[in-house]
């Protein structure tokens, strides 16, 4: 894992075609623009978690509670 620190305005750069700049820094909240080709798919981690969670839910038995639990404490964050 790199780990960086960059201040608002500035940027990083993954291969030669996504841009991920700091647009704000306000507390503990960052705002960042992504700026990417098309065919790359961008998600936030809690959303992709909760995909994988209602598609494993499907195929196997689940706890409904359990699985509203998650997506309210999602919901808080």
């Amino acid at each position: 894992m790199l780990v960086l620190q960059r201040k608002e305005g500035q940027s990083i750069l993954i291969g030669e075609d996504i841009e991920i700049k700091i647009m704000a820094v306000n507390g503990h909240s960052i705002k960042i623009a992504i700026e990417a080709p098309k065919d790359v798919s961008i998600v936030r981690k809690e959303l992709q978690e909760a995909i994988e969670a209602n598609q494993s839910a499907v195929v196997s038995e689940f706890d409904v509670k359990e699985i509203q639990a998650f997506l309210q404490h999602e919901i808080e964050k």
